[in-house]
């Protein structure tokens, strides 16, 4: 498979770092942006590369050259005009006959490519993109997909919203040799407007959503951000091929107070100190998972459509404090009968209904978790059972007393001592 890098811009945002140099020239911990992205596409065997330049783009070829030092093989497409973000695309009718990545020049990822692509190839969409959750959603574009995973809507930051799921492009996509036909002439066209949120009308682009290490340099704290993460290894640790390490939290009680059965999105508030504990765990390494029982959906006194907008609450909330959730994992099953207007569908004994560990067991097997290393964090002996029998270590959140388990009055301080517990800082 080909891949198609678009560094042809001028990166004006970042240029205070260093302007006499195009943004994949611009060096973290000693190395230009490009050489991180060469070096995560050769380990996934992503070796055919066509690096579109325009702004000083000599000086990336010129340094690289066709890059046989490096393991691949590089063809270099000018833009002696500005084309926008996708308008070089017309160059590469000729150039490509399959499906190929397109990434964006100035993001540094680590990621497991051949799920992407496995993904891509069982949505049999024209377009799949990346997306994952970021710790600033609130200026970011939003992306809405279904349970097929196929985009509904692509929310801009200028448009209004109230809740919303975390979910934002992360500049990688995999196109279908067909987009090509789109372009007539080597014109300006934007990647976004004009050719990916066409397809959404179309139902022809379609998500792969990861938690895997995803981040742009698009303005200077971002830069040093990524280039901590990158001398801590964490760039490397994210990406699904390794094994994960996750802290599973449980929701009511643990994360937002507990109101008895949760039925009203108002009746959602978080607890002090929440999101200073999540986002401990996103600069940790650890994904953050919940796993929650919710029986209201067997009972009937809550719709999916209703819980997912209050997770969407949830995810706002978070999102607006810089924190985020890698995923929520939700058994929505009840053993008993007798409830005006049950969905009897889902009265049944399940393997997901802490305190079994079905849920936990299906995120490990998603995520590649290795459960030995991971946390089951909640308030009930539910939770604490939940984590034994899925083989987790497990964190007592509330105010009872409990012998031989790590307890915490609140979340913050919970984390800080798992987090004391395995030395990280």
């Amino acid at each position: 498979m080909k891949t198609v890098i678009m560094a042809g811009g001028r990166g004006t945002r970042i240029a205070s770092l260093n302007a006499e140099v195009p943004k994949p020239m611009i060096r973290i911990d000693g190395k230009p942006i490009f050489e991180y992205q060469m070096e995560c596409l050769k380990k996934h065997n992503l070796t055919d590369i066509i690096l579109v330049i325009g702004h000083l783009g000599n000086i990336i070829e010129e340094f690289f050259g066709n890059s046989g030092q490096y393991g691949v093989y590089i063809t270099y497409v000018r833009e002696d005009v500005p084309l926008g973000t996708a308008g070089a695309l017309y160059y590469m009718k000729d150039i490509i006959t399959d499906d190929f990545l397109l990434i964006n020049g100035d993001i540094i990822f680590d990621v497991d490519f051949s799920l992407f692509l496995a993904a891509h190839r069982r949505n049999h969409s024209l377009a799949t993109i990346f997306t994952h959750p970021n710790s600033h959603p609130y200026d970011s574009g939003i992306i809405v997909a279904d349970k097929d995973r196929f985009v509904t809507k692509w929310l801009t930051k200028e448009e209004e919203r109230k809740w919303y799921k975390n979910r934002v492009n992360a500049g990688m996509h995999i196109l279908s040799p067909t987009i090509l036909k789109r372009f007539e002439i080597p014109e300006k066209k934007d990647l976004d407007r004009d050719i990916l949120k066409p397809l959404i009308a179309e139902r022809q682009l379609s998500v792969y959503d990861s938690p895997e290490y995803v981040k742009d340099m698009g303005t200077p704290d971002r830069y040093y951000s990524v280039e901590q993460d990158i001398k801590s290894g964490l760039t490397a640790k994210r990406n699904l091929s390794v094994k994960q390490k996750a802290i599973f939290l449980d929701r009511d009680g643990t994360v937002n107070k507990y109101v008895g059965f949760l039925k009203s999105i108002d009746d959602l508030v978080l607890l002090d100190g929440v999101s200073e504990a999540i986002k401990m765990i996103n600069k940790s390494g650890y994904l953050a998972i919940i796993i929650t029982n919710q029986p209201v959906i067997a009972r009937g006194e809550v719709s999916w459509e209703e819980l997912t907008e209050i997770h969407n609450k949830m995810e706002t909330l978070l999102g607006n404090e810089g924190a985020y959730i890698d995923d929520i994992f939700c058994c929505p099953h009840h053993p008993d009968r007798g409830y005006a207007g049950e969905r009897t569908v889902y009265k049944k004994v399940c393997d997901c209904r802490k305190p079994k560990p079905g849920l936990i067991l299906q995120a490990a097997k998603k995520y590649n978790i290795d459960l030995h290393e991971s946390w089951m964090v909640g308030d009930s002996f539910s939770d604490m059972e939940a984590g034994r029998n899925a083989g987790c270590n497990i964190a007592y959140v509330g105010t009872e007393n409990v012998k031989d388990i790590l307890a915490a009055s609140n979340l913050l301080e919970c984390i800080r001592k798992i987090f004391e517990k395995v030395e990280i800082k």
